[in-house]
């Protein structure tokens, strides 16, 4: 099925790359009228019984049974964990420093992979390129170097987005690992609607209470909804079906880079040279184990061969 994905699914990861890049401020924007648990609950709410409908409407086959199941495990993990903590990450630091400790996600998927059975065991550029990361986000975290220094918040901003990053790349590879007869797409619809519903308890009770209408809030919110939702997880969802795991991931380079700027562009969020050469360690030392995973990929399909 992913051998020859076409130029449909390559347009659909173009739009992962650019659509959630810009939901990192869309977030923040949110955050000034929705407290985050209600954030997630709501956005995932409407786009879940928007995408929903629509599949009823076009006949489309729902998920049943076991695959509802797996599809309503995956979902949590990746929505109600995943971007849960970015959301609740949002509000302890700035939206772009979000965006960029969110690119060592590819560390948590290969990770995983090589601890789940029939997974590919970790390599020694994998681990010299996790330590070259972890080396440029030891300078974002360090004190007494650029604009300001290692406080308490940016240590539970970083804490609660390694969780929501793990719980994010485990439900990313259950599901890919499942095999569904539903579309792929609607396997998204489903998870949002969960999600939003799984939420909504946790929501009423943390702050449910504390929303303040104003206009900008409530129009991240529809943004969200529209274009983080129901296209940006509705295109992530078919990707992640159609196209090689290392293909999908560079979505967290050019999302980290978007956000980065909206956040400088809208909150004159603080980006100066800790950040910019922090910013090109990470990358540099994702990149090394992106090229081991696609060595190991090509080797084991010569194998196959």
């Amino acid at each position: 099925m992913r051998g020859n994905p076409g130029i449909k699914a390559y347009l659909a990861l173009v739009a992962v790359c650019f659509f959630w890049g810009t939901t990192y401020l869309a977030i923040r924007m949110g955050l000034e009228s929705f407290p985050p648990l209600m954030l997630v609950s709501t956005r995932y709410f409407i786009s879940g019984t928007i995408l929903v409908a629509a599949a009823l409407i076009r006949g489309a086959a729902l998920p049943r049974g076991k695959e509802l199941m797996q599809a309503v495990i995956s979902g949590l993990l990746i929505l109600g964990v995943g971007n849960g903590c970015l959301t609740l990450a949002e509000t302890h630091i700035p939206s772009g420093l979000a965006g960029l400790f969110v690119t060592l996600s590819p560390f948590w998927l290969v990770g995983i992979e090589a601890m789940l059975p029939g997974g590919e065991p970790l390599h020694a550029p994998t681990i010299l390129g996790m330590i070259v990361a972890f080396a440029g986000v030891a300078l974002l975290l360090s004190p007494g170097f650029g604009s300001e220094g290692f406080s308490r918040s940016t240590l539970i901003g970083f804490s609660l987005l390694q969780v929501g990053m793990a719980a994010w790349s485990f439900g990313s590879i259950y599901q890919r690992r499942r095999e569904v007869r539903a579309h792929p797409v609607v396997i998204g619809a489903v998870q949002q609607l969960i999600t939003g519903l799984a939420v909504s308890p946790l929501a009423w009770l943390f702050g449910g209470h504390q929303v303040h209408w104003k206009t900008r809030g409530v129009g991240a919110l529809v943004y969200l909804v529209i274009f983080g939702s129901i296209v940006g997880y509705s295109c992530y969802a078919y990707v992640l079906d159609k196209l090689p795991v290392a293909v999908v991931s560079i979505y967290a380079y050019i999302n980290a880079v978007v956000a980065v700027g909206l956040g400088w562009l809208v909150y004159r969020e603080p980006f100066g040279l800790r950040e910019t050469l922090a910013m090109l360690v990470i990358f540099a030392g994702v990149g090394l184990v992106k090229w081991q995973s696609g060595k190991a990929a090509l080797a084991k399909m010569e194998v196959e061969a």
